[in-house]
C-alpha cells in the first residue's frame, strides 16, 4: 500500500520496511508450521542459528536410540540460500531444505 493509515503517503524506505518485516513474518510461520508438521512425523526438533534452522532426530520406539538425525532449512516462497546454507549444504549430507508454501 501505498497510503498508511492516517492517509499519508508512505516513502521509499518505509514501504521497504513493511516488506521485509512481511517476508520475515511470513519466514517465522513457515518454520513454526515445519516444525509442527516434523514434530507429528515422529521427530525431535531443536531449534538451531547458524547454517540451518533445526536438527531433528528420529528415535526407535522400541529401545530409545536414535535412528536418523539430519539438518533442515526451512524456505518459505521464492527465498534462496545464505552463503553460509550453501555451504553448510555442501559439508552435510543429511541436510534438506524443505519448502514452504504460505497462505498469505
Amino acid at each position: 500500500m501505498n497510503i498508511d493509515i492516517w492517509g499519508y503517503r508512505k516513502n521509499k524506505k518505509q514501504k521497504k520496511r513493511d516488506v521485509l518485516e512481511q517476508n520475515k513474518m511470513k519466514g517465522r510461520y513457515a518454520e513454526d508450521m515445519a516444525a509442527l508438521n516434523l514434530a507429528t512425523q515422529g521427530y525431535e526438533v531443536e531449534r538451531t542459528g547458524r547454517g540451518h534452522d533445526f536438527k531433528v532426530r528420529k528415535r526407535d520406539i522400541l529401545t530409545g536410540r536414535v535412528t536418523e538425525t539430519g539438518y533442515r532449512e526451512i524456505k518459505s516462497g521464492r527465498a534462496s540460500l545464505s552463503k553460509l546454507q550453501r555451504k553448510t549444504k555442501k559439508k552435510k549430507s543429511n541436510y534438506r531444505v524443505m519448502r514452504s508454501s504460505s497462505l498469505f
